[in-house]
Formats: structure tokens, C-alpha cells, sequence
């Protein structure tokens, strides 16, 4: 496996992908952007990474800047609030930070999108790296310069187009994970190979066993081959105009019972329940077979997500609730179909109806 990836941005290379085992070579790979050993570093983290991985990355960079500071939240969705950005604000005013300084991402997809909003706004824009700890993070979150936060517990509703200086991924980080949070990740990594690439949804189905063991070259592929997906997608279009919109699928029915399910659910178990609900729609209308839809829902079972929704949450609210997402144009919901295992396509005509019944198939 090549241990870098180069993300282009209007056509020009604008940040590096770089995976390795060791954690703390980042220092080696900040230091190639930020020279000048008197800049300012602040780590932003939460309380469950930082156990892990904090103090350590901190004299690591310590050795060589003379300001390095630390930023914890608690670990979760509610923490990704406006009031805790302004909490960040307030930290890098005090310690006297520049447009020259950096902010570190240390943690999930939580923790990067929220450094990545903090870092555009703070002084109309600071640089940032990602240092994502999750599967979820490292495949998804952490690349395309998507920032945000939730707002009135409408996920991601303020946010910003911001791209990171580098992203820096240690597989080895995922071998502390949670099975939970390893799952949500997987939720992510299936959605990559259903919209894009069947060769990988089928490499990902039959090596399951290795991928669940977390086997650490196995590991390596899965990421790799992800964040390759999602950069080609990123890269033609960085700003969601078109087709980077694929990779929402899943996620407008996913993200509604997220909202109504008060993040009681993990996003990656939302975004399951979503991809089924979009197959079923997908199958509904003849875009993909019957069997097709019943091996989606096979090997998102196989990775440990749900296939059935045991909350008790009203179809009708679901419904009203992917009203107030983001992907909205005009009146109509952009819902991401799949045209065929490997292929996905945005439509604007599902009905109230379909998402109902595609509801109710999750209820059953």
C-alpha cells in the first residue's frame, strides 16, 4: 500500500494523505509545513482520545514548538455544539493566536469537523491537520474539508468548505476502538464500495473475517481504498454541486433518525438504517434486484450495523424530519438511489410515500 495520497483542489495539489503506523511521525510531517518552531499549537481533542494519545502528542510537539497547548471536549455528538466552538475562540484568544499558528484534530469526526469549523472562522482562517483516531473519521469525515457543527440538533447545519494542511492516519489507533465505534465506521466504508465501486464492496464482503478481526494489513487496504474513493469523488466536485452528493447515501433518512433518536444512535448505525431504506426504495423501483437489496442487507448485518430500526420513532416524523436537512433544493429532497450495486444516482422525485414505506420495511 502507497503511504500517501495528494488531494487536489481546483485542480492543484492542496493537501497530502498520509498513512502510517506511528502515530506521533506526524510531528515530523507538521514540521515540513510549519518551520518556524515559534508557532503556536493548540491539540484539540476529547476526553476518551485524549487518554489515549494526548499527552504523548503533546511533548512529541512540545520538543520542537515553544507553545503548545490542549483543548478537551467530552466525547460524543452533544459536544458538537456552537457554544463549545466559542469555548475554542476563547482558548486561542487568550494564548494569543495567529493566522500563523495551527490547530491539531485529534479524535473522531466529531472532534475534526469542529476543529475544521473553529480553524475557518477563528481570524477568517487558521491552518488546520486532521489526526483522525476512528474508522469513520479516517475513511470519511476527516477528508474533503467539510466542517461544521449541529444546531438545534440539526446535524451539521453550520459549517464551512475548509480544507485541512495535511491529513495524518495511524491505523494502529483503530486496534483501542470500540467495537461499536469500529462498526459505525464500517457503516461508511460499505456506502463507498454501493456508490462507487463494486470490486471493493465485493474485496470488503469476503474479507470480512479479517476486516472484523481488525488484522492490521487488511486494515490498510480498507482505508486506503476508502479515502481513494472519497478523494476522486471530492476532487470533481469539492463543493457539492454535483456528484459529490453520492456520497450522502444513506444519509437523509440516516440522518433524520440520528436528529429524532437524539444521537442515541451512532452516526455509522444511522447511515446503516438508511442505505437499507434507500435500497429498498432502489429495489422498489427496479434499479437493483431484490437480491441485490437482500445482500446489502446482508453485509451490513455481517459488520455488526442494524438492519432494523428498535427505537420507537414515529415514520411520519422521519419524514418530516429529512425536510430540514441540508441536502434540500427547493422543495425537494436530492435522496441518492443506487442505479445497480456500484452506482449511485441523485434523484428529486421520492415521494413522502416511498420514504414511508421504505421506513416501515426498517420497523418490520
Amino acid at each position: 500500500m502507497p503511504n500517501q495520497l495528494t488531494v487536489l483542489y481546483e485542480n492543484k495539489p492542496c493537501y497530502n494523505i498520509i498513512f502510517k503506523d506511528n502515530l506521533l511521525e506526524v510531528v515530523e510531517n507538521i514540521m515540513k509545513i510549519k518551520r518556524d518552531t515559534s508557532c503556536k499549537i493548540c491539540i484539540f481533542s476529547d476526553d476518551l482520545v485524549g487518554k489515549y494519545y494526548l499527552n504523548d502528542l503533546k511533548e512529541a510537539l512540545a520538543d520542537k514548538y515553544n507553545h503548545v497547548i490542549t483543548y478537551l471536549i467530552p466525547n460524543g455528538e452533544n459536544s458538537k455544539t456552537l457554544t463549545n466552538v466559542e469555548k475554542l475562540y476563547r482558548e486561542l484568544i487568550e494564548n494569543h493566536f495567529d493566522r500563523k499558528d495551527l490547530l491539531i484534530a485529534l479524535g473522531g469526526g466529531v472532534v475534526g469537523d469542529m476543529t475544521g469549523f473553529g480553524a475557518a472562522t477563528y481570524l477568517r482562517g487558521i491552518d488546520f491537520v486532521q489526526v483522525p483516531t476512528t474508522l469513520l473519521s479516517q475513511v470519511d469525515s476527516s477528508i474533503g474539508g467539510k466542517t461544521g457543527v449541529d444546531f438545534l440538533n440539526y446535524k451539521n447545519m453550520v459549517g464551512a468548505f475548509y480544507m485541512p494542511r495535511l491529513v495524518y492516519i495511524a491505523p494502529t489507533t483503530l486496534l483501542t476502538l470500540s467495537d461499536a465505534q469500529f462498526a459505525s465506521g464500517m457503516g461508511e466504508v460499505i456506502k463507498h464500495g454501493l456508490i462507487r465501486d463494486l470490486s471493493y464492496f465485493d474485496w470488503m464482503e469476503a474479507h470480512a473475517d479479517a476486516i472484523l478481526a481488525k488484522d492490521l494489513p487488511t486494515l490498510e487496504s480498507l482505508i486506503y481504498t476508502s479515502c481513494d474513493i472519497k478523494r476522486q469523488v471530492v476532487q470533481e466536485d469539492p463543493k457539492e454541486q454535483g456528484i459529490r452528493a453520492h456520497l450522502n447515501f444513506g444519509h437523509t433518512i440516516g440522518h433524520a433518525i440520528e436528529k429524532l433518536s437524539d444521537f442515541r444512535l451512532l452516526h455509522g448505525q444511522c447511515v446503516a438504517l438508511g442505505m437499507c431504506a434507500a435500497g429498498y426504495i432502489s429495489k422498489e423501483r427496479g434499479l437493483i434486484s431484490t437480491e441485490d437489496y437482500q445482500r446489502i442487507l446482508r453485509v451490513i448485518d455481517r459488520f455488526g450495523l442494524p438492519t432494523k430500526l428498535t427505537l420507537s420513532l414515529d415514520a411520519g416524523a422521519i419524514v418530516q424530519a429529512t425536510k430540514s436537512d441540508k441536502k434540500m433544493e427547493g422543495d425537494h429532497v436530492k435522496f441518492i438511489l443506487l442505479d445497480g450495486l456500484g452506482c449511485a444516482k441523485i434523484y428529486k422525485d421520492v415521494t413522502d410515500d416511498e420514504m414511508l414505506r421504505a421506513i416501515a420495511s426498517l420497523q418490520e
